[in-house]
């Protein structure tokens, strides 16, 4: 558990300048270009695709499972399991929790979303600055830092088997402390089998639609992967993410700066599936209808909630506990989940990066086509 601590605060440490230079240094290099657009709508028609089609493998599964309702007990005792401050949070909170009001602040607590939007500003602002030799040192010092930064990740990448080892080790401790319940059992089997699903056959679908071998590209992307899988964070395996994109996919650095620190942010896959899974479970154990129309609602109100998902501390669980608050479902199911959610995440996070992978693959793809 320490070894696997320490690894993860050290990538955590690297991703969180490592997303805002990718950002500020993609901005400025590309300026006006007409590239700049096209990788933007390639990347964001990308997301949406893949997104939309994680959530309708999870409605799918959930109506072919078809998960029970839990015993009212059950449901009752996981009240006293939810965070209460999780439970008090809007989506108002949520939206300024975004918006910076300190330029150290997301920063030092890691909020993903607002250092994205400080990056893109800086980034604009470097594009309209006229050529002059204080814009050059800054460009220089901005590249300098930036290729500080990946000589440590390539160290940490050389690392990476110690670092593995530690995290098995880790979860293999979990699971033998029964944290998967088996009242959950169908419930759970929806949630990891709709990520299967979208990990083996959808986006290998989407990759394949676009000419690329889907199985030399996941071969190629495996250590991102399994970084993500024992890390649960998409932002803090980002620098192994796009190091690898770069090195070993062969993906351009202007593409992989740019778009993987998005999709980062943007692609949720896995946490589309898991608020619209999770929201129709709770919905049903409340005794609520749920015709065909309310499922594709909540399958577009899912995607739409996973793309705002970033810089929340376990997000896609905190939107979830807060739409359902809001529609006054049995959130006492959100206790009984909390101690399985573990497992989830780590599932959840290694598709999400997978996609960020296959969204930059295709991205990359296109411009060399055109």
């Amino acid at each position: 558990n320490f070894m696997a601590t320490v690894y993860t605060r050290l990538f955590q440490l690297l991703a969180v300048p490592t997303i805002a230079l990718a950002v500020i240094t993609t901005l400025a290099s590309l300026g006006n270009q007409a590239d700049t657009g096209k990788i933007f709508r390639h990347a964001i028609t990308y997301t949406l695709l893949t997104t939309i089609a994680a959530a309708a493998v999870g409605l799918v599964l959930y109506n072919i499972v078809s998960p029970g309702n839990l015993p009212t007990a059950l449901v009752q005792s996981g009240m006293a399991d939810v965070p209460q401050k999780l439970g008090e949070t809007s989506y108002y909170d949520h939206i300024l929790g975004v918006i910076p009001n300190n330029i150290i602040k997301p920063f030092a607590e890691g909020n993903v979303l607002s250092i994205l939007i400080l990056a893109a500003a800086a980034g604009i602002a470097l594009t309209k600055m006229p050529s002059s030799d204080k814009k050059d040192v800054v460009m220089k010092g901005l590249f300098g830092l930036q290729d500080l930064l990946f000589m440590l990740i390539h160290g940490l990448i050389w690392a990476l088997p110690l670092g593995i080892v530690a995290f098995a080790a880790q979860l293999s401790a979990q699971f033998s402390a029964g944290i998967v319940m088996a009242s959950l059992g169908k419930y759970v089997a929806v949630i990891l089998g709709g990520n299967v699903i979208q990990f083996f056959i959808i986006l290998p679908l989407f990759l394949l639609a676009r000419g690329l071998n889907p199985v030399r590209t996941l071969g190629k992307m495996m250590p991102a992967v399994l970084m993500a899988l024992f890390t649960k964070s998409s932002a803090a395996t980002l620098p192994v993410t796009m190091q690898t994109a770069e090195d070993r996919l062969g993906v351009s650095n202007q593409v992989s700066r740019f778009v993987l620190p998005i999709c980062t942010t943007i692609n949720m896959n896995g946490c589309a599936a898991f608020i619209l899974v999770t929201s129709l479970f709770l919905m049903q154990n409340g005794g609520m209808p749920l015709p065909w129309t309310t499922m594709i609602l909540w399958l577009f109100i899912s995607v739409i909630s996973a793309v705002g998902n970033a810089g929340v501390p376990m997000g896609c669980y905190f939107l979830t506990l807060s739409l359902m608050s809001g529609i006054n479902a049995p959130i006492g199911i959100m206790g009984i989940i909390l101690p399985i959610y573990t497992i989830i995440d780590m599932v959840e996070t290694a598709e999400n990066v997978w996609s960020d992978s296959c969204v930059c693959a295709m991205v990359d793809k296109d411009l060399k086509d055109q």
